[in-house]
Parts: C-alpha cells; sequence; structure tokens
C-alpha cells in the first residue's frame, strides 16, 4: 500500500517557474514507477512524466520534455516535477501516482494516485 501527498500548485505568469513534490508513505517507495498526470477541466487526465524504479529513467509526455523535469529521492521517499516555462496551456490539477511497472504512459497501469494539486498559469 502507497499513500501519496502532493504540494508545490499554485498560480505562476507563463514563462514562469513551479516545483511539484509527491511525499510517498511505505516501505517500498523505490520498487515503484513513480508518474505526474494532470487533468484540465473537461479533458481527460493525461500522463506528463515518469521514472522508473529500476533504473531511475525518466520519461515524458512530448508536450513538457524539454521544459519539465521528473526527479526522485528514494532515501525520503519523494518525486518531484521541476516545471520551467509554464505556458497557460499547462494549467490543471497535477496527480502523482505509483506503479509497479515501468515506461508506463497510461493511468490504467497506475495503481495508486494523490489528492492532486492545482497549477495555474496565466498569460
Amino acid at each position: 500500500q502507497v499513500q501519496l501527498v502532493e504540494s508545490g500548485g499554485g498560480v505562476v505568469q507563463a514563462g514562469g517557474s513551479l516545483r511539484l513534490s509527491c511525499a510517498a508513505s511505505g516501505r517500498t517507495f523505490s520498487s515503484y514507477t513513480m508518474g505526474w498526470f494532470r487533468q484540465a477541466p473537461g479533458k481527460e487526465r493525461e500522463f506528463v512524466a515518469g521514472i522508473n524504479w529500476s533504473d531511475g529513467g525518466p520519461f515524458y509526455a512530448y508536450t513538457v520534455k524539454g521544459r519539465f523535469t521528473i526527479s526522485r529521492d528514494n532515501a525520503k521517499n519523494m518525486v518531484f516535477l521541476q516545471m520551467n516555462s509554464l505556458k497557460p496551456e499547462d494549467t490543471a490539477v497535477y496527480y502523482c501516482a505509483a506503479s509497479r511497472r515501468v515506461g508506463v504512459l497510461s493511468r490504467n497501469e497506475y495503481n495508486y494516485w494523490g489528492q492532486g494539486t492545482q497549477v495555474t498559469v496565466s498569460s
């Protein structure tokens, strides 16, 4: 069982930066692939970034590649999403999620979810 709590959301102007954090409970955090998803009003929840448990390798949606960076600290049971060059279309509720598989982009492959944190990018 893994419990996830996101933080770090807020309001930022276009071109600005935010760093999201996700704190995980449980002693097996290092054996989970961690992902960030987002959901804008009226849209489906979409994959943003993930980081594998096996080799720590990151993977990204093409819409954020080069602007967002995912990282993890297994000693502190934390995963982070550094978001730079933010755009109004990045506005959404951002969710942290955990999966036993590697390299997964589908939300159906993630078993545990946080409650989400709101990110609003103003133009």
